[in-house]
């Protein structure tokens, strides 16, 4: 049998694809358009109501995630970004969360708003997507990685509470945690310990960072600070801690006297009391200043090394009174410009952002001391879904609905929004780790 010539081969493969061109076409098409209606092409990020450029946590990340391969961080150095996770957008996420009410044992009962019986559960399948990256997904083993032999302190008020109970659930998905050391009322002081990793984390009840007296039925009606002197339950244990995170603000709200060197030095919302009323933003600079102050000299003092962390104000989300149904009812996230940052929020803000730029000042004279900011006021402030509301107790409609009904519209979900406070603190020391390792 002869060869087919090269002219009759071409000839023949022009007529195949002329006559099945159109099949393809019409084949493809329909693939197109799949593609282009449920995965469509990102549009322009908005600009609204950015927060001030010096204000921001500015990361250099990679585009590629990390992986450990016999227990050491691998890092791709090539495609970096910079990256500001405290502007951004909140996007639907089919994922959801990495833990739910039934599988961590750790959550205050009044923050598990699943098994309490909160019926929509949309507020569970958003994630922060800030506008010039990715933040990655908590790891566990990356943080387990990172915070070996470590002993990671919460301080502060009933956030820091919640946060460090987010913390722990996301970890217990991999390591059990360990609950070591309990003390005072409503698990005020409370320790673990992951065997696995030796990692300890605690809590510290510290409302006000510096010492103070709680109102009680006993005493005062009105809480007592002493803004130039650390709150020493906490400040006692500075030498055993690696890591700590601050986190205040809603306490400063309550009726209170303050004290500076050993006099009054005037006091919030106290009638009847001869005292000048200075309101309680000053304070609460005062407050935020010595702790930092304190934790830089006496941790630089000695040669330690430690990481500090403030989170920002948390804002509430009272649409109506707070013991009526409905007081928090959205069940969706602001969109971008349609809550805006102001007033108390922003104030409350700023004053925290202020006085961590002026501690990273103070921590240039001392080696191994590493600050940041926790911004995580604006991507909370857009969560008015997130919060327990009625659910702050079990099925509290389970007769009907009531005419006075508590709501929590402060603390957050577990799991919710405030998941998002480790992944993005979680990276801050991923990025720390980066940098240190370059400078070896």
């Amino acid at each position: 049998m002869g060869a087919t010539s090269p002219l009759k081969r071409q000839s023949h493969s022009h007529s195949l694809t002329k006559k099945f061109l159109p099949y393809a076409l019409y084949a493809l098409l329909p693939i197109a358009l799949f593609r282009l209606y449920f995965h469509p092409f990102p549009l322009p990020q908005s600009t609204t109501e950015q927060l001030p450029h010096n204000n921001r946590i500015i990361l250099t990340t990679s585009s590629s995630s990390s992986s450990f391969s016999k227990g050491i961080l691998k890092e791709e150095v090539a495609n970096e970004t910079t990256c500001d996770y405290t502007n951004g957008r909140w996007v639907h996420d089919k994922m959801g969360p990495l833990y739910n009410g039934t599988t961590c044992g750790i959550i205050k009962d009044g923050q598990n708003c699943i098994l309490h019986g909160r019926p929509d559960l949309g507020y569970l399948y958003w994630r922060w997507q800030p506008s010039q990256c990715k933040l990655p997904r908590f790891d566990t083993n990356t943080f387990f990685h990172l915070l070996s032999n470590k002993h990671l302190a919460f301080v502060g008020d009933s956030m820091a509470r919640n946060q460090l109970e987010s913390l722990l659930c996301m970890l217990a998905t991999a390591s059990n945690p360990n609950l070591v050391y309990r003390d005072g009322e409503d698990n005020k002081f409370r320790r673990w310990h992951f065997t696995s990793h030796n990692i300890t984390i605690s809590v510290y009840w510290s409302p006000f960072l510096v010492r103070g007296v709680e109102k009680s039925k006993t005493g005062p009606d009105h809480n007592e600070l002493f803004v130039d002197i650390v709150d020493e339950r906490w400040g006692a244990d500075l030498d055993h801690i690696d890591m700590i995170v601050l986190s205040i603000g809603h306490w400063f709200l309550h009726p209170a006297v303050y004290y500076e060197g050993g006099s009054v030095l005037g006091c919030h919302y106290c009638p009847g009391l001869n005292h000048t009323e200075i309101g309680f933003y000053d304070v609460m600079r005062k407050a935020v200043k010595t702790a930092l102050k304190t934790i830089i000299e006496k941790k630089g003092a000695n040669g330690n090394r430690i990481d500090v962390f403030l989170t920002t104000f948390s804002p509430s989300h009272f649409d109506g009174e707070w013991d009526k149904a409905g007081a928090c009812p959205k069940t969706k996230p602001y969109k971008e410009g349609e809550k805006m940052l102001e007033g108390m929020d922003a104030d409350m803000r700023a004053t925290e952002v202020e006085e961590m730029g002026a501690a990273k000042v103070n921590a240039k004279q001392f080696e191994g001391i590493r600050l940041e900011i926790l911004d995580v006021t604006k991507l909370s402030l857009m969560r008015p879904d997130g919060h327990p509301g009625p659910y702050m107790y079990p099925f509290p409609f389970a007769n009907g609905v009531q005419e006075r009904v508590q709501n929590d519209c402060v603390h957050w979900c577990l799991p919710g929004p405030i998941d998002t406070w480790n992944q993005i603190l979680l990276e801050v020391v991923r990025r720390w780790s980066v940098q240190s390792r370059r400078e070896e």
